[in-house]
């Protein structure tokens, strides 16, 4: 006899894992499926484990910087074993916390893959055999992963995607990344940081393409003095592969700049090109669900168009991100269960990339708020005119604010330096206040830390900036 349910999630990523455990909240009967592992990408293979990794990355290049602060440290090293094994443990206790918190709202979980039998019928395959599951509303959270290319497809040896690039078998002595977007640029930060002489190409005219070109060049720059070589508006046309049969090799790649085509080679590459939805297999076109290159097409509540299903998360488009997800999640649980929330808004949405240095962003840039229609007025400010940054001996740095002249809404807000992807979220609240210029300025901000800079970055676009 199959189970029934008010509400079935399919994938556990943080989108469906809070999605499910809003609608236990708001008491609906719950289940959510899961094919692989509780707290889907993100927790496992995505943005927490990278994080850990770059931690260490981090320590390791203030370890190097430690005469600046007065300090001895001698025999610097590291053991990418251990590195490897502390992201993964950061990981697991995650993930292990996700069954905890499913289980404590009384989530009934299926381990198993999900197949979309009939509007509201759910077949899932499982270790036991197959399953039957109805529900009143279904909720797809099934996330994406990651673009192949043909030609550059990743083998585990030579070319790596995020998995392999997460357990790396080596150490990469020449090391390139395909995709200066967050995934890529990251672990070119990761690798370079730790030794690696790191290649970046990116197809767009610019590296981390979706920011600001002011804080792209910024960033680029502090990129190249720390030692990597970035080619911009550059295609990998091909990768001839000739591995040694002990885990490592050569790789010829054939990049194409400006019309000519060089070679370069390298021990490995990083292929961090995009990702694709995971909608494969679940029946989606028998029930009449919209496909749009590998997405779901959603309106702005979620809603597919099938009579009771909903997507969620990556799999529901851009932007890919994990908070996106969840709000996505909280807010299809409340309309499940008859309430009357707020849509989510994409350009309140912040993006953070967790390089060194950091990016982080909110709402538009200033090159789309003109092309928008916007006169605009922008602020500046750098981390050299803040007392904190320059304690912390980091003083290279960019915050820079975009107000609409007329109005005073705040349409924009654009960082990078030392954890600018914790004071972004200053903007953000002021964003979903709809806060203006005026209540920016009327904050008052706690001395010495780096938020000033959000003030003073705000009083810039004004001419009223006190401390440059």
């Amino acid at each position: 006899m199959a189970q029934s349910f008010d509400m079935v999630v399919i994938g556990s990523g943080p989108g469906g894992y809070v999605c499910a455990i809003r609608g236990a909240q708001l008491g609906l009967k719950v289940a959510c499926i899961e094919r692989e592992h509780l707290g889907g990408i993100c927790l496992n293979w995505g943005c927490i484990p990278t994080k850990a990794l770059l931690r260490s990355a981090e320590v390791f290049h203030l370890m190097h910087r430690a005469k600046e602060f007065g300090l001895s440290a001698d025999g610097i090293g590291y053991d990418l074993g251990a590195v490897v094994q502390r992201s993964r443990g950061v990981a697991k206790q995650l993930a292990g916390g996700v069954g905890h918190l499913l289980k404590k709202n009384k989530v009934t979980v299926i381990m198993g893959e999900a197949t979309l039998a009939a509007p509201g019928k759910i077949s899932v395959k499982t270790d036991k055999g197959a399953e039957e599951v109805t529900a009143k509303s279904i909720v797809l959270a099934t996330g994406a992963r990651a673009r192949e290319l043909p030609g550059l497809e990743p083998d585990g040896d030579l070319v790596w995607n995020y998995k392999h690039a997460l357990q790396p078998p080596r150490m990469p002595g020449k090391l390139l990344v395909i995709g200066s977007g967050a995934i890529g640029i990251e672990f070119a930060s990761f690798f370079n940081t730790l030794g690696a002489d790191t290649t970046v190409v990116e197809v767009m005219d610019r590296v981390l393409p979706v920011e600001d070109a002011e804080i792209s060049a910024l960033a680029k720059k502090q990129f190249v003095k720390q030692g990597m070589k970035i080619l911009e508006k550059a295609t990998v046309k091909k990768l001839d592969r000739a591995p040694d049969g002990k885990g490592g090799g050569k790789v010829t790649a054939h990049i194409e700049t400006g019309g000519k085509t060089e070679t370069q080679e390298f021990d490995t590459v990083i292929s961090a090109v995009g990702i694709v939805g995971n909608v494969e297999n679940l029946g989606l076109e028998k029930l009449g669900a919209k496909i749009d290159r590998t997405h779901v097409v959603t309106d702005e509540y979620c809603r597919t168009g099938v009579e009771g299903l909903y997507a969620i998360g990556d799999v529901a488009g851009a932007p890919w991100l994990a908070h996106k997800a969840s709000h996505e999640g909280v807010m299809v649980a409340e309309l499940i269960a008859g309430g009357h929330p707020h849509p989510i808004k994409p350009n309140s949405i912040p993006g953070c990339t967790y390089c060194n240095p950091q990016v982080a962003s909110v709402g538009l840039t200033e090159e789309k708020a003109k092309a928008a229609g916007y006169e605009v007025k922008v602020g500046r400010f750098p981390f050299i005119g803040n007392g904190k940054a320059i304690a912390l001996g980091e003083p290279e740095g960019l915050i820079k604010t975009v107000f609409d002249a007329k109005t005073g809404e705040l349409l924009g807000a654009h960082m990078v330096g030392a954890e600018v992807t914790e004071l972004i979220q200053g903007y953000v609240v002021g964003r979903t206040l709809e806060t203006t210029e005026a209540e920016l300025m009327e904050t008052v901000f706690p001395h010495p830390t780096l938020s000033e800079m959000l003030h003073e970055a705000t009083l810039s676009a004004y001419g009223r900036a006190i401390h440059f």
